[in-house]
């Protein structure tokens, strides 16, 4: 049976093939269109999907859509008669296009489809956070385990619990809008001047230079946390009814301090707030964690949602041991939704057997790859200097060599990674060991804050040498942070807390990152790697070769490998160098 999930019109549409029930292909549209979180329907993504699957559209027995856009329209009717008059203008300017658009949707789905086929493939709708309960547990390594889903809003949930065993999932409790973790969260980063769905990251790398001196303030003004993990937002602060600001005047008042404004200094208060309201996030996560605990009684959880991108309470969630393992989608916002949705028709209304596995997800290495010849022509065709290698120990240890010697490597190697993290197929590689390198790669590859963090990958059989984690729990998605053990090692991924954002490397799960990792270990001594995606600030992760030379180019990136192929950027031609290259895209 082949089933097509797609999630879009909102942020990180997706497209997801799958073939009775295994994955085949998954990828977001921004990859194919350079549109960082392009909400576009996934034409070029889908495209990809069947092309892997080797199956015209006509071969594809459904379509399922991440979420049911008439119960979305209803909670927005709602929420801006309940602002009458505040939100007309929000209400003017959004309703034409859901009228004309989203009202109509299926219409707009077959109309988009017949691009690729005039046959009308039977189409259906999954609620919103069934289909990231579904991405989470269906892929999950546990038979049976509680689920715990936290975003800014679906249709009118924003926080659910699940019970999920076998094939199903019994929705256990729902918490709805306005009262959201994630709007919540996503307030505070508009407020501190980052961008909403985009800069959330930024704001929890902001926060350990901060204290959190306004938690208390923000628990008796802002916001009500109940026993249960329940809570309510105090309305008087918040309006979500307009789309340009998401706080009212009193949130300046409370704070005394005006919105931040972008690229403006980042000042001691604003580290403050972002301090104070991850620690609240923190706590909120851990109690509603608590809640399905006591529900389920499972010793497993996995999570979905945006706020479960949230790797720092992860990584606090976990040193807590108040469940036994923990497994988080590593595509867990809307673009993991189709993912779900897709699974979520396969198990729940086909009534398939489930077979769990150790890692469904295949590394997340579910997007398009590139063959060797492939690239040597373009390679030719623009005349670049290169060394091919006849076996992979043979570069590996030339790579390894470089990095030793302090370059920056970009890393292209197979099919490319689902979701917003690079793990080993889309990398941009450094020496952790250098005390300079945080701060070369950030200003002059990444061309981005100073104050962001990079993550480490590591060996798996390593990681607890240097960092406070047992190798037999899993982290091969850079979901969690943990402490580095000898700070001073490796200052590169060290956070200003002592914090970082694992990678664990299996050599079962993300093979070739682990032989690359394994050379440069019996090499320098060091089993850990900086990895972070290969881009620039405001770009999509690189997908295609073009684009990683394209990134290579315009950055002081000095070596880069595709596949095999070795390129210096010290050994190219001048002329090379005066290609109108893209230098830029618009900041994130």
């Amino acid at each position: 049976m082949l089933i097509l999930g797609i999630s879009c019109f909102y942020h990180d549409s997706a497209a997801v093939i799958l073939k009775d029930g295994k994955i085949l292909a998954a990828s977001e549209e921004e990859r194919f269109s350079r549109k960082k979180h392009d909400q576009a329907f996934p034409l070029q993504s889908i495209e990809f999907c069947l092309s892997v699957a080797g199956v015209s559209l006509e071969q594809v027995d459904c379509v399922v859509f991440y979420d049911k856009p008439l119960l979305k329209f209803d909670r927005l009717l709602e929420t801006f008669f309940s602002k009458s008059p505040k939100g007309l203008r929000t209400f003017l300017n959004v309703i034409p296009e859901w009228l004309v658009e989203k009202i109509y949707f299926k219409k707009i789905i077959h109309k988009s489809l017949r691009k690729l086929s005039n046959k009308k493939i039977p189409l259906y709708f999954s609620e919103h956070h069934l289909s990231h309960a579904a991405s989470a547990f269906y892929v999950s390594p546990y038979n049976d385990s509680a689920v715990l889903c936290i975003d800014g809003v679906g249709e009118w949930a924003t926080t659910s619990g699940w019970l999920g065993h076998d094939s199903n999932l019994k929705p256990l409790f729902e918490i709805h809008f306005p009262h959201s973790l994630g709007l919540f969260y996503s307030t505070f980063t508009a407020y501190l001047g980052f961008k909403v769905n985009s800069g959330e990251y930024k704001m929890m790398g902001l926060a350990p230079y901060g204290t959190p001196i306004y938690e208390q303030l923000i628990f008796d003004k802002l916001i009500h946390l109940n026993g249960d993990g329940s809570f309510q937002l105090n309305l008087d602060y918040f309006d979500f009814s307009n789309d340009q600001r998401m706080f009212t005047n009193k949130l300046e008042e409370l704070f005394k301090f005006p919105q931040r404004r972008d690229e403006s200094p980042l000042l001691q208060h604003h580290k403050n707030l972002a301090a104070s309201v991850q620690s609240v996030t923190e706590r909120i996560v851990f109690k509603l964690a608590e809640h399905i605990k006591l529900l389920t009684g499972s010793e497993n959880l996995v999570m979905a949602g945006g706020v479960a991108l949230n790797c720092v309470a992860n990584g606090k969630l976990k040193e807590s041991n108040l469940f036994k393992n923990i497994w988080i989608q590593p595509a867990a916002g809307d673009s993991g939704g189709a993912l779900g949705a897709a699974l979520a028709y396969y198990y729940l209304e086909k009534k398939q057997p489930r077979l769990v596995e150790l890692d469904s997800q295949q590394g997340s290495l579910l997007g398009p790859s590139f063959s060797e010849e492939s690239i040597k022509r373009t390679l030719d065709q623009l005349g670049f200097n290169y060394n091919v290698f006849e076996s992979v120990d043979e570069i590996d240890q030339e790579i390894s060599e470089e990095i030793i010697k302090g370059s920056v490597v970009g890393f292209f190697q197979g099919r490319a990674e689902f979701g917003p993290r690079a793990l080993g197929a889309r990398s941009i590689l450094g020496d952790p060991r250098f005390p300079n390198m945080q701060s070369i790669m950030n200003l002059k590859i990444k061309k981005r804050e100073s104050f962001r963090p990079f993550a480490p990958a590591v060996l798996k059989e390593h990681v607890s040498d240097f960092f406070n984690w047992d190798e037999v729990n899993p982290s091969p998605y850079m979901l969690f942070t943990t402490q580095v053990k000898n700070k001073t090692l490796m200052p590169a991924i060290t956070h200003v807390d002592g914090s970082a954002r694992l990678q664990i490397v299996d050599e079962k799960i993300h093979t070739r990152f682990y032989q690359l990792l394994k050379t440069f270990y019996n090499r320098s001594g060091c089993p850990v790697l900086i990895n972070t995606s290969f881009n620039v600030r405001g770009e999509p992760i690189v997908s295609n070769p073009i684009e990683a030379l394209n990134c290579f180019m315009t950055t002081e990136m000095d070596v880069l490998v595709l596949e095999n192929i070795l390129i210096r950027k010290r050994e190219q031609k001048n002329e090379l160098f005066s290609i109108d290259w893209v230098s830029a895209y618009a900041k994130d």
